[in-house]
């Protein structure tokens, strides 16, 4: 495996599998371009060594192969502001005569965006064949999508094999997530506070499991806390909890007394009579919730609780949100964690923030300059947490034959 800051690109054409998959609205404009935005020091590193660059990536769940709502084609407008002058052409198609072409007579400083990978099943199902196709149009394989790291995807874990050592590359963005996630997992200053949102439980067993073994610090909120408070003998009303996985809560929180983790759990909640951004809401202590009234946040002292340990911590990990922040109603608690992050990181604590809604969290609340790290990836990062090999780094870092 080649580092990618001291490799020199002049002439080469490098084959760099980003992950573009971000939201766009009915009218086809990006929501949010985190995802892209995090890829370009890596094209341009490319493109300023006098190399030229052909992008990969999925878009969506496309089923029915090519779609005209998950085409990349969409993204095009946006790529070329984002690169402020290169010249970015399009494929309409990611294999086959037309890609072929376009990368045979790709100029140094250009740029050739392919048409979305979903289009073809062979993509998911990690295709020899079809892996071999894309690797073809370039000199150099340079994957830089964490966000996808943990699929066993063609472009992701079976295209590295086609190239030598010296020939494949992690590019800066997927360098800086596995820094940034080793700094976190294998040397976290104390004290280590994780913060866990969320639905549910059973999306976060492994995570807890792993972190009773780093933290200090553990905080639950989100949906899943009810299904702790429930285990505990509280009523929950009509909150969202996990009936199949109360015994399971308690022995979490019993590993945690026995390890010396505090595991913390919201004391109070914002309720409301229906899942709606203009329900009735009221604030309740935890230990009764009334039935038909749901928690969709956590409450003041739940936020000073949890507030108080943060601001105390060096290091801190974020994975999901407090409660429903995308409602006004229900925001305070997700909000007032990211401002007691924001406060710690300032203090000099390291903070990653990781996994889709915590990252959302983040942008909305203008704090993204105030953590240390967003990560772009959300199912990636906890598999890595997880301790499971991520089939997009292990392909990079494996010797192979080609």
């Amino acid at each position: 495996m080649s580092e990618f800051s001291k490799y020199h690109f002049n002439g080469k054409k490098a084959l760099i599998r980003v992950d573009f998959n971000v939201p766009l609205d009915a009218e086809f404009q990006i929501t949010d371009d985190t995802r892209m935005r995090a890829a370009i020091p890596t094209i341009q590193k490319v493109l300023q060594d006098g190399g030229s660059v052909i992008l990969m990536s999925h878009f969506g769940r496309p089923k029915e192969g090519p779609t005209n709502k998950y085409s990349l084609r969409h993204l095009l407008h946006h790529l070329i502001h984002l690169l402020q002058g290169a010249t970015v052409k399009f494929a309409d198609d990611c294999i086959g005569v037309e890609a072929q072409e376009s990368a045979k007579n790709l100029q140094a400083g250009e740029v050739l965006l392919l048409e979305n990978l979903r289009f073809y099943k062979e993509e998911e199902k990690g295709d020899y064949e079809f892996a071999k196709k894309l690797a073809s149009l370039g000199d150099v394989y340079v994957n830089d999508a964490f966000g996808t790291a943990h699929r066993a995807h063609a472009s992701t874990a079976v295209m590295a094999q086609f190239f030598t050592q010296d020939q494949k590359m992690f590019g800066l963005l997927m360098n800086a997530e596995v820094a940034n996630a080793e700094k976190v997992l294998h040397n976290a200053e104390s004290p280590f506070t994780a913060i866990l949102g969320g639905a549910k439980v059973s999306d976060k067993i492994l995570i807890i499991e792993m972190l009773l073994n780093k933290a200090n610090h553990i905080i639950i909120g989100g949906g899943m806390a009810y299904t702790f408070l429930k285990a505990q003998g509280h009523a929950v009303g009509n909150s969202i909890c996990e009936l199949d996985k109360l015994d399971l809560a308690n022995e979490l929180v019993k590993k945690a007394a026995e390890k010396g983790v505090q595991l913390l759990i919201p004391v109070d909640s914002v309720i409301a009579d229906q899942f709606a951004a203009d329900a009735n809401t009221q604030t309740v202590d935890n230990s009764h919730i009334p039935e038909g009234w749901m928690g969709l946040d956590i409450a003041d002292k739940s936020i000073t609780l949890f507030s108080d340990v943060i601001k105390k911590s060096k290091t801190i990990l974020w994975n999901g949100p407090m409660g429903v922040f995308e409602m006004e109603k229900f925001q305070n608690g997700t909000k007032a964690i990211a401002e007691a992050i924001a406060e710690a990181t300032k203090q000099g604590a390291f903070s990653l923030i990781g996994g889709g809604d915590s990252v959302a969290a983040i942008n909305k609340f203008n704090l993204v300059d105030e953590v240390s790290y967003v990560s772009t990836g959300g199912g990636a990062l906890l598999e890595y947490f997880e301790g499971k090999v991520l089939p997009g780094i292990a392909a990079v870092r494996e010797a192979t034959e080609v």
